[in-house]
This record gives structure tokens, sequence and C-alpha cells, in this order.
């Protein structure tokens, strides 16, 4: 299921915003909590591979969204969701931007305060709907 997906590549990429090396086992351990099969398991490898490749482009588009917070005001946990999503939306064509931004606003709602969901679908129908 491509939520577990979703919620394998924000841990990594969680992981990522505080330490540069996120080894292959680390993705594996990830994979295996969050019970991906084959599929899911691939399309968590090109999400992540989508995010190291475009981490400066996915920051840059964030921060021009975000303009009223200086990016260290952000908390880690929503733009670690909020660069996964981004990076759904601007590479993956298989996936509806709506649904990117739902399931970003999904997994603040969960690991996140209680108005960072809003927050997180706010800022990423900003960039859907430019």
């Amino acid at each position: 299921m491509r939520k577990n997906a979703r919620e394998a590549v924000f841990k990594i990429t969680f992981a990522t915003l505080f330490h540069d090396d996120c080894t292959s086992g680390f993705r594996s351990a990830t994979y295996r909590q969050e019970k991906l099969n084959d599929d899911d398991r691939e399309f968590a490898e090109k999400l992540c591979a989508i995010i190291t490749e475009h981490r400066a482009e996915l920051n840059e588009t964030l921060a021009e969204r975000v303009r009223r917070f200086a990016d260290y005001r952000i908390y880690p946990v929503d733009k670690a969701i909020m660069l996964v999503a981004l990076a759904e939306i601007k590479y993956c064509d298989d996936v509806p931007p709506v649904v990117s931004v739902s399931e970003a606003a999904a997994l603040a709602h969960k690991y996140s305060t209680e108005t960072s969901a809003d927050f997180v679908n706010g800022v990423l129908a900003g960039v859907i709907n430019e």
C-alpha cells in the first residue's frame, strides 16, 4: 500500500534532516517495519532517489512557499513530510497531486502538532494551484 511506502519515505527523509548518510540498511529496516511489499518498496526507493537527487530544488520550492517562516522555524517533521509530497507532486506523474497533498496532511496529523495538517495542506495546495 503506497500509504505505508510514503510513511517509510517520510521516516527516512526525517532522519536525513539530522544525518546526511542514510544507509541502505536503515532504509531496508524501515521498509520491513512498514511491511512493504515489492511494489511499495520499489515506489519508496524511487521516491527516496528523487528526494536525494532534487533536495536543493525541493528545499527552494518549500522556502518560496513559506516566506513568512525562516527555515529553522519549520518543524522538521513538517519539513520532511512536505519534501516527500513535493517530490511526488513534481516527479511522480502517476500520482495525482491532490493525493500527495491528502497523504501529506494525514502524515502531519499523525506525527506532528495539531495545527500542522492545516499548515502542510496550505503550503502544498499553494504549490499545486500555482
